[in-house]
């Protein structure tokens, strides 16, 4: 049977542990190192596993003509889209401080590589794993390049269909194990009806050994829950400071108290999970001998008395012989006698 784990740094995540929460940054720090500090901080507090920001070789990535394109308006932060991503792009020097602070919290700093060169990048600042887009589900050589790293991947699914799924899968697991596949989709914000959550089963099903998520862009926190209860173990939702700031991401992320509130609600999802196997409990004893019933003389019998069911009765509190097994006393012979509303056991029948 295939073990379905995932090693990220010194956290392991497998069906049996708690979600790896995943705080994406993005670019909602603004370009600002300060503001990217605060967040990691923050969401460092709040308990998650993870902050995550993107990286993009901006001159590469693009055409000429769209790193060109006009961009303006309230999210806009450079007069072209080419220098709208650049403005909010961070360098070595910033990558490596936030790493250095991250690891004083105690919260992991990944990152998503966009193309070959931030892949390269990523890898030489040796973060722990390597986010891969939903828009580069398709990009099978980045995959694969991303994969060769030895890092563990992890991959959204937003915009895909099964095909491209098991295409993704299918190229990175033969080069490296460490694999999490995320169900993901491409609206932002997406409301209940656009999560398809069961989904999550599906790839649960398809691929045995890999750990599977959720990437949520949903406002709240409650269906990442859900996910969990369906088998997610990597849960990423984007994280601001301020939800009315500007820019594209603001508006549907978690900010600190709603972040505090989905690592705490994951964590109370795993306990409320607890084991598949149906068993009474200690704790509900109490309850049980309240509620419960028992076999009783229905009235004063004599010793030598043939049980009938009439003899029988069924009643409060349940410390005695439980009413299955009524069949097992009618037609046996009381070997005493034996008052009304005392109990039956087996020993006083033959």
């Amino acid at each position: 049977m295939a073990v379905r784990k995932l090693t990220i740094g010194e956290r392991i995540v497998s069906d049996d542990t708690d979600a790896y929460v995943i705080a994406e940054i993005g670019h909602n720090h603004e370009g600002d190192v300060g503001k990217a500090r605060e967040l990691v901080v923050r969401a460092a507090e709040s308990g998650a596993s993870a902050a995550k920001l993107q990286k993009r070789d901006n001159r590469s990535l693009f055409t000429a003509s769209m790193y060109n394109e006009p961009y303006t308006g309230r999210n806009s932060y450079g007069p072209t889209y080419g220098k709208h991503r650049e403005a909010l792009e961070f360098g070595h020097h910033e990558y490596t401080e936030l790493a250095k602070l991250a690891k004083e919290v105690g919260i992991d700093f990944i990152s998503t590589a966009f193309d070959f060169a931030s892949v390269d990048f990523l890898a030489e600042l040796d973060v722990p794993a390597i986010k891969m887009a939903s828009a580069d589900l398709t990009n099978t050589p980045l995959l694969a390049y991303a994969a060769k790293t030895g890092k563990p991947l992890i991959i959204s699914t937003g915009g895909a269909n099964m095909e491209d799924v098991r295409r993704a899968v299918d190229t990175i697991l033969p080069i490296n194990p460490e694999l999490a596949v995320l169900q993901c989709t491409a609206v932002y914000p997406a409301g209940p009806a656009d999560l398809h959550l069961s989904v999550i089963e599906t790839f649960r099903r398809e691929f045995p050994e890999v750990v599977v998520g959720f990437s949520g862009h949903d406002l709240g926190t409650e269906l990442s829950m859900v996910a969990y209860a369906l088998g997610a173990r990597v849960v990423e939702k984007h994280f601001t400071l301020d939800r009315d700031r500007p820019g594209s991401d603001h508006h549907f992320s978690l900010e600190p108290a709603h972040l505090t509130k989905l690592v705490s609600g994951l964590r109370e999802a795993r306990k409320a999970l607890g084991r598949q196997a149906k068993r009474q409990m200690p704790s509900e004893a109490a309850a049980l001998r309240k509620m419960a019933k028992k076999l009783v003389a229905a009235r004063d019998l004599p010793a030598g008395h043939v049980l009938s069911e009439r003899d029988i009765a069924i009643k409060s509190p349940g410390d005695g012989l439980r009413p299955y097994l009524i069949g097992e006393l009618v037609g046996r012979t009381l070997t005493g006698q034996l008052a009304a509303d005392s109990d039956f056991t087996f020993d006083v029948v033959a």
